[in-house]
């Protein structure tokens, strides 16, 4: 109780759309607590008879707050003494308090129950003891990674379908960040697998994520390679690919080095009576599929396998990838690849997301105090639906190419943990009905967001920060004798807070065109050292979590970690988001609802269980996760009727319209997730129409702060060994290209399918028909 300076506050009144309430507020160690009672309700007319409600509580755990904000009570104004807090789960509430000393005490209190705590093993997660129905449940045992290795027909023993199980990181030491467990192929040895690793950022190497059960191709993911301004390459790391894209026909020849034939842009629908039946995609798709079939074929065939063209996916924008290349990263040379086609999706990084989400926020921050509706326009120029639909539209494109063109796809951003987990987990749920299962789902968190590894504690801000803590109407020149007294140098209210308030608002003021963009802009943090988990053995203190600047006089004690905020980005509600429209637009086909979703999210934030609390498998073993708190599949599977859909079908027939084992997402029918938001449907969605996005894109291109033309294909670019089209790193010496060989022909085909998609950029316009210094411009704005 050291950090509470007043436990209980009497007379507050809490403040939510306009509506007002008056109780009381209790501070715990983990909560905030606002207690009330509604006045009595009237039974009859006359008014003498009534009943008393029973008194209701309003709970809220300090990691879910988000933005806290002080509002003095000014000599001039009537306004109350005000704490406004913004929190992660998008509900906004405000406190009034009629004496001011109390404000600040509780305002101190909860920056110090939030931001002081140092370490996650302090968290509620680890102090949380639970009730009925979830005592006696055990959610830690539902993911068992060799269990679900054997539901794709991998085990130990068995190595028909070309992939074994390697233990070489069974002790983390291989690949800190990777499972114990990886799926290789059975042709890789473990000596391979070493010096292939080397190659990749994080030793993050290619490895199988998803098996298809029906054409035996596969899903793979990885990070970056190291490829660097000399063109670094590793014979081991093409051995591997090659391994990876030749387990699907083990009968036949392995393809060459040669580029592989010509196709058909689709997969005979007569080669397997039990293969996935292609829906009826529309005109984007069908060109997505048509350019990525072209481009990887040759005038003289020779065909390796059914109609394939394995797929080398880069999620960044291609400016980005070519960027990471000056720092010793990159994307692979495709002429080191010439089995393969690599593809560029233009999906933005983790500064872009974050920033488009805090424009959606700014809509709804009013929340507290009116009632309004959020302004429509507003939230089209945030684009957010527009991300959402670019990350929808490339797990399509991957979910096409497995189960329609039977191929292989790998999967990589940068260090493989933001878009990646994204794409991977989508593209599988695209593909497999036992993922849209509730305990399917549940497997598949477990195994692609947090035993791959997903940067929990950075992207989400466990330990929150000091900077999402201010006050307004500091008095300048006044005094504070009891702050002052207490020694409150880092409590964020003092008079010399004001001061130095004003100097650090003009200091961002004359830095605003920066755009927090002062690491570098494709990183994803990974520029920066990894440094591991408070709790983990080999734990590494920073020494500039704070930051540079912020609202506060002196900066954190060196030696308590705090979220570094421009590492924090939605990349995992992203992820919910578009699960969501999933489950919008195929109602029947989805096992839990939009509530359980919904509540994902929330637990996602509140720590109240230990699952996604660090940053991967390794971590959590070593702070004993599964020894020290409870499961959060606890909190759902004992409530497993409040999250089941009702409208689910659980038979799946490919023969049957509506049942099919593959499901795609409609980029045109992406919608306002307006529950999460804590909004109806109507006030971000408007009158129920099929047409209801389209609405909010007309007002996108009306604005002029975004790229003038939506693109409808997250494609940007596809290159092979031969020829590059769209906006490509000029590998072959030609950024936007067409045929880098000559070949004339299939060259300008390609960039008519190109021109009909919209692409030759990225979602943010990059390298759409610029010049080349506009690009040099751009590269400069990426080095930052």
């Amino acid at each position: 109780m050291e950090r509470t300076r007043i436990a209980r506050v009497d007379d507050v009144k809490l403040v939510r759309r306009g509506d007002q309430v008056e109780g009381t507020l209790h501070l715990t160690p983990h909560h905030l607590i606002f207690c009330h009672t509604p006045p009595p309700t009237v039974d009859e007319p006359n008014g003498h008879s009534s009943h008393r409600n029973k008194p209701r509580e309003l709970w809220i755990t300090y990691p879910i707050i988000q933005t806290c904000t002080l509002r003095l009570a000014h000599p001039a104004s009537r306004h109350p003494s005000s704490i406004r807090l913004r929190c992660r789960d998008f509900s906004f509430v405000c406190f009034c308090f009629s004496d001011e000393k109390k404000a600040r005490d509780v305002y101190d209190s909860i920056k110090a129950w939030t931001c002081k705590l140092g370490r996650v093993d302090k968290l509620y997660a680890f102090s949380y003891q639970p009730q009925a129905p979830e005592k006696d449940i055990n959610g830690w045992a539902l993911y068992d990674a060799s269990k679900e290795w054997k539901r794709q027909g991998i085990s130990e023993k068995d190595s028909d379908k070309g992939w074994r199980i390697s233990k070489l990181n069974t002790d983390y030491g291989f690949s800190p960040t990777y499972p114990a467990l990886l799926a290789v192929p059975s042709a890789i040895s473990d000596n391979t697998l070493n010096y292939a690793g080397r190659y990749r950022s994080r030793v993050r190497l290619p490895v199988l994520t998803y098996l298809h059960p029906v054409n035996n191709c596969s899903i793979t993911r990885s990070s970056q390679p190291l490829v660097g301004v000399r063109g670094n390459r590793s014979i081991q790391d093409e051995k591997l690919l090659l391994a990876i894209f030749s387990t699907s026909h083990a009968n036949q020849p392995p393809p060459s080095s040669r580029p592989r034939s010509r196709q058909s842009p689709r997969s005979s629908s007569s080669g397997s009576p039990t293969q996935d039946a292609p829906p009826n995609l529309p005109d984007p798709e069908t060109l997505e599929d048509q350019m990525i079939s072209r481009t990887a074929s040759e005038e003289n065939p020779k065909v390796y396998g059914a109609q394939q063209h394995n797929l080398i996916v880069d999620a960044r924008p291609t400016v980005n990838a070519l960027a990471m290349q000056a720092v010793g990263l990159g994307s692979e040379n495709m002429d080191n690849y010439r089995f393969a086609t690599k593809a560029y999706l233009g999906i933005d990084n983790i500064h872009v997301m974050r920033d488009s989400l805090n424009k959606v926020i700014d809509t709804l921050k009013e929340s507290d105090v009116t009632p309004m509706p959020p302004n429509r326009e507003a939230l089209a120029k945030s684009g957010w639906l527009k991300h959402i639909t670019g990350i929808l539209d490339g797990a399509s494109l991957i979910a096409r190419q497995v189960a329609l063109q039977h191929s292989h796809v790998l999967i990589h951003c940068s260090d493989g943990w933001d878009r990646t987990s994204q794409l991977s987990a989508l593209s599988q749920l695209c593909l497999d009905p036992y993922y849209r299962t509730l305990e399917g789902f549940i497997v598949l968190v477990e195994k692609d967001w947090l035993s791959f590894g997903h940067m929990f504690n950075h992207r989400s801000g466990f330990l929150s920060s000091e900077k999402w803590f201010s006050i307004e109407n500091e008095r300048v020149g006044g005094s504070d004798s009891h702050h002052q007294r207490a020694g409150l140098s880092n409590s964020g209210s003092g008079a010399g807070h004001a001061l130095e308030n004003a100097f650090l608002s003009a200091k961002g003021f004359f830095n605003k065109d920066n755009s927090s963009r002062e690491s570098f802009v494709d990183s994803d943090g990974e520029l920066q050292p990894y440094e591991q988990s408070p709790s983990s053995n080999s734990f590494r203190k920073s020494t500039s979590s704070a930051g540079k600047s912020g609202k506060e006089v002196a900066a954190p004690d060196k030696t308590t970690p705090t979220t570094k905020v421009k590492e924090t980005s939605p990349v995992f509600h992203q992820f919910l988001d578009a699960t969501y429209q999933l489950l919008y637009q195929n109602p029947s086909r989805f096992e839990f609802n939009e509530r359980f979703l919904r509540r994902l999210l929330y637990h996602l934030y509140s720590c109240q269980y230990g699952t996604f609390l660090y940053n991967n498998e390794r971590e959590r073993m070593e702070a004993g996760v599964q020894q020290k708190t409870r499961s959060v599949w606890d909190y759902f599977l004992g409530r497993r009727e409040q999250f089941l859909n009702p409208q689910y079908e659980e038979r799946v027939d490919d023969n049957v319209r509506g049942r099919e084992r593959l499901v795609l997402p409609k980029g045109e029918e992406v919608r306002w997730w307006s529950e999460v938001f804590g909004r109806e449907d109507r006030e971000m969605n408007g009158v129920p129409t099929t047409n209801a996005i389209s609405s909010d894109r007309s007002a996108d291109r009306k604005s002029v702060e975004e790229v003038k033309s939506i693109p409808v294909s997250v494609l940007t670019g596809v290159e092979t060994a031969e020829q590059a089209v769209g906006a490509v790193p000029p590998v072959k010496g030609t950024i936007g290209g067409g045929s880098g060989n000559g070949k004339g022909s299939i060259g300008s085909q390609l960039a008519g399918g190109m021109k009909g998609l919209g692409l030759g950029g990225g979602r943010d316009g990059s390298a759409r028909g610029k010049d080349p210094s506009r690009l040099e411009r751009e590269m400069e704005v990426e080095m930052q």
